[in-house]
């Protein structure tokens, strides 16, 4: 995970602002203390490089003792930390949200990856992204053991109902698009429209809020000829049941901006 020091200042400024009012009159400069910070649920950790993060603008001194990594799934204490007190009170609630966010996603996406075990489909992720955050909350579906669909619009190639509507038909936008050299999608929703792309050349096509019957059906029609992501409608009542029909994907836009956030905590001892 890339993280740079303007986002941590960014995000402690709107946090502090003049300052912390409430450590800075009760606690006594030079104050030290020591803390832990507990996953108060099972889950899968994400975000403890940020915690680090975090308190070391705040203090370079702080020290932070990582109990768990990125990708764990646990419960209980996951961090140590020991510095300045002001500092660890100071960045207690920044440190927090990002924890308790993004383990929440990684959290979400391992059911789902542990939902579709054993089927030979792969969990994606969406562009439904908290703006600003994407990068982020796409590396915590990584933890979690999904996989990132495209970052963003400009690295990969999605057609879509209303890129249809403008181009004027699905011919002329694959054929434009296929002139870029990446791979082309198209979406779906229903099997004639699967007919349409597979003879204009798509390469992947994204099967739009289609019934497990219907998505079997796309399988067969396709038999190889594109790769085939399964979207709209997935749960993890029903996410075995679609990557069951044999598509490639299933992509789920509620990992990035549904997924409940993690209880956390931190306790000053």
């Amino acid at each position: 995970m890339e993280l740079t020091a303007v986002d941590v200042r960014a995000w402690l400024a709107e946090d502090f602002g003049e300052g912390d009012l409430t450590s800075e009159s009760v606690v006594p400069d030079g104050t030290a203390a020591e803390a832990a910070i507990l996953l108060k649920e099972r889950g899968v950790v994400c975000g403890l490089e940020l915690v680090h993060a975090v308190f070391a603008e705040l203090d370079p001194d702080v020290r932070v003792e990582a109990i768990a990594a990125d990708g764990d799934e646990t419960e209980g204490e996951v961090a140590r930390l020991e510095g300045d007190a002001r500092a660890l009170l100071g960045g207690e609630r920044l440190a927090l949200n990002v924890l308790g966010r993004l383990s929440g996603i990684a959290t979400a996406t391992r059911h789902y990856v542990d939902a579709v075990a054993g089927t030979g489909a792969t969990i994606l992720d969406t562009r439904k992204t908290t703006p600003g955050l994407r990068a982020l909350e796409k590396y915590a579906v990584r933890c979690g053991g999904g996989t990132n669909h495209r970052l963003g619009l400009f690295d990969g190639i999605l057609i879509k109902d209303n890129h249809l509507r403008v181009a004027g038909s699905l011919d002329i936008a694959v054929e434009r698009a296929k002139a870029t050299g990446v791979e082309v999608e198209v979406e779906c929703d229903t099997l004639e429209q699967v007919r349409e792309a597979l003879e204009s050349g798509a390469e992947m096509i994204l099967l739009d809020n289609m019934s497990p019957s219907q998505l079997t059906e796309a399988v067969a029609l396709t038999d190889g000829r594109a790769k085939l992501e399964a979207s709209g409608g997935i749960t993890l009542d029903n996410v075995r049941a679609v990557a069951e029909t044999g598509v490639d994907f299933v992509s789920i836009g509620a990992l990035t901006h549904s997924a409940r956030a993690l209880d956390v905590s931190m306790e000053v001892a």
